[in-house]
């Protein structure tokens, strides 16, 4: 995506744009419409995914006690469809829905977190955890139907993986005697990574995605040019 000025935002009950882009609900699915240029080498990319949700939750759950940051869970099983303008870049799959909203900074309030969904028999489950500046830890472990229907359930050992190409630290719920592994990188930034892993979670050997955030080197003074370098700027743009 592209970083925009405030002009480029328009907001309405079921729609969001930025910029060319946007995002529009429907009341049964998900459509976002892509019109962006790629970096490094400024690629045009258009086209729509498409998010259909199998259920809807209604859970909300406090990240840090004082209810600054929260995470919803949306749609935990969705069907996608991807229809990008590439040749094999269309495909239909499974898919995953959620939001997280704050009133302070990533970065203000948490040192560490990573999170995980992954699919089992009966469902899929999903580990967010999270180490506060405070010194307190948030630990949530969900299971959830295909209808959204959701349970705590009791999580696996928390266990170490091998760190990232930027030594970024990851760590995630694996049953005693195996060990969870990064089988395929998507993101990888010396505060951040996204990766498909394998582990086992109660007896079931699983791949999905997991994530990884780093506050301190998010913070560090000489992360944000990197970031500027990293994502296109456009001060202004407007509708026709």
């Amino acid at each position: 995506m592209t970083d925009r000025g405030r002009a480029a935002l328009h907001q309405a009950p079921e729609r969001i744009e930025m910029g060319p882009s946007s995002l529009h609900w429907d009341g049964t699915r998900l459509a976002i419409e892509l019109d962006e240029v790629a970096t490094p080498h400024l690629t045009p990319i258009k086209g729509r995914v498409t998010i259909t949700p199998r259920g809807v939750t209604g859970i909300e759950a406090a990240l840090k006690p004082d209810g600054s940051h929260v995470w919803r869970p949306l749609a935990p099983a969705s069907d996608i469809r991807v229809e990008i303008d590439r040749p094999g870049w269309t495909w239909d799959g499974h898919g995953y829905l959620d939001s997280n909203f704050g009133t302070a900074p990533l970065e203000q309030d948490f040192a560490y977190w990573h999170w995980g969904r992954f699919p089992v028999p009966d469902g899929r489950v999903i580990f967010y955890e999270s180490e506060l500046r405070d010194g307190t830890e948030t630990r949530i472990a969900l299971h959830f139907d295909d209808h959204g229907n959701a349970r705590e359930i009791e999580a696996p050992p928390l266990q170490r993986m091998p760190r990232s190409a930027w030594a970024l630290r990851r760590e995630t719920r694996c049953d005693t005697g195996h060990a969870p592994r990064p089988v395929q990188s998507m993101i990888s930034a010396p505060f951040y990574q996204r990766a498909v892993v394998d582990t086992v979670i109660h007896g079931h050997r699983t791949q999905g995605v997991w994530e990884a955030f780093d506050g301190d080197r998010f913070q560090a003074w000489w992360m944000k040019p990197l970031l500027a370098l990293r994502v296109p700027r456009r001060a202004g743009w407007r509708r026709d």
